[in-house]
């Protein structure tokens, strides 16, 4: 538009500046300065037209540009609009999930809850009994059906032999040799009478520990295992803290009594819920009579020291035990309509522990 405005500007300067020329070569003083005059009358207005166009074409550059700023922080507000908005629907989808998984769980809490009241109910009662130290729960739930005195310390007696077959099992290579060592034979009676060099696979050991409570055979697998009973002491202390078996304290791998190692009901029934988890231990504790091949040839026909797991089919494990700190003690697991249970009975009589763990499984087994 200048462009224009400037040859315009020029054409109109160069007519009347011919016309003055001519006037003045004519001699009419009078009619030049008039077109002089004239002449920058127009040349004002062309600047004034001139310095307005410029002065409209900065305002619209000006208008331009605030136009494209406005545009920018709009669409500045716009994306950050969007991104709030994105982030609160990411915090809605978040906290809905929260809330249906917390109303999901308390759901279930509360259908367990029912069918616990229910169950209870049609349990009844529990029965009335003569062990000192007893608990008995579901281990595919941990629910506890029954405790009396299940934090108890005290000794546990062979039961604790559920803890050293759980290091063996877990530990592998049941089927590797083991050649009995002069240490094994030292131990205190029950014993097969393992002699020193004797060899067996640890399978036909365990199987003879978990059915017959051999002592000698506990000592030569725990020996076999870590080196040394008292090394082996240390695998079964760390193996309770991993379970824990809090209340707990290990010194030998069977049982037998030491002043420094003690156990509960509660404790006791983890380390048979771990070895309830195991299929080859759960099939050993529930053989009910294992024949012994010696290596003289000689056999030894070892039945079940589990009373219960001969009297009540739904029976199936796990260990008995007898010191005279401990008293008669027995873990014993059983499986009916589904359910599965495990019943520790610690310090009872000799009489009162069969009864006793029989009755608590009848129990519990009814719903």
């Amino acid at each position: 538009m200048r462009n224009v405005e400037c040859k315009m500007r020029n054409a109109a300067c160069a007519v009347l500046v011919a016309c003055l020329l001519a006037l003045i070569s004519c001699g009419d003083s009078k009619q030049a300065m008039m077109a002089a005059a004239e002449l920058t009358a127009r040349e004002q207005k062309v600047t004034t037209r001139e310095t307005s166009a410029q002065q409209a074409e900065q305002r619209l550059a000006e208008q331009q540009q605030n136009f494209v700023q406005q545009t920018a922080q709009q669409q500045h507000t716009i994306d950050q609009a969007k991104a709030e908005l994105e982030s609160q629907r990411k915090s809605f989808d978040e906290l809905k999930a929260k809330l249906t998984a917390e109303l999901t769980e308390e759901l279930t809490k509360a259908t367990l809850l029912r069918e616990s009241i229910a169950t209870a109910a049609r349990r009844g009662a529990a029965p009335s009994v003569t062990a000192d130290r007893v608990i008995v729960i579901d281990p595919r739930t941990d629910e506890v059906l029954f405790e009396k005195n299940a934090d108890k310390r005290g000794q546990v007696a062979s039961t604790q032999k559920l803890m050293t077959s759980n290091i063996i099992v877990t530990s592998g290579n049941l089927d590797q040799i083991v050649t009995a060592d002069q240490e094994d034979t030292t131990a205190a009676p029950v014993k097969i009478g393992l002699k020193v060099g004797d060899q067996y696979p640890r399978r036909q050991l365990l199987t003879a520990l978990m059915v017959h409570s051999f002592n000698d055979i506990a000592q030569a697998l725990a020996r076999d295992n870590a080196g040394s009973l008292e090394a082996f002491a240390v695998k079964m202390n760390e193996r309770a803290k991993q379970l824990g078996m809090t209340n707990s304290h290990f010194v030998n791998p069977h049982g037998l009594p030491e002043d420094a190692q003690y156990s509960t009901a509660r404790d006791m029934a983890k380390i048979a819920q771990a070895d309830d988890a195991l299929p080859e231990l759960r099939t050993i504790v529930a053989t009910k009579q294992f024949v012994f091949h010696k290596m003289d040839g000689k056999t030894l026909t070892l039945d079940n020291t589990n009373r219960v797991l001969h009297q009540d089919p739904n029976c199936d494990g796990m260990k008995t035990g007898y010191t005279q700190a401990a008293g008669y003690c027995l873990i014993c697991s059983g499986q009916k309509d589904g359910r599965r249970r495990i019943c520790v009975v610690l310090n009872d009589t000799h009489t009162g522990v069969w009864k006793d763990a029989q009755a608590l499984l009848e129990w519990a087994l009814r719903g």
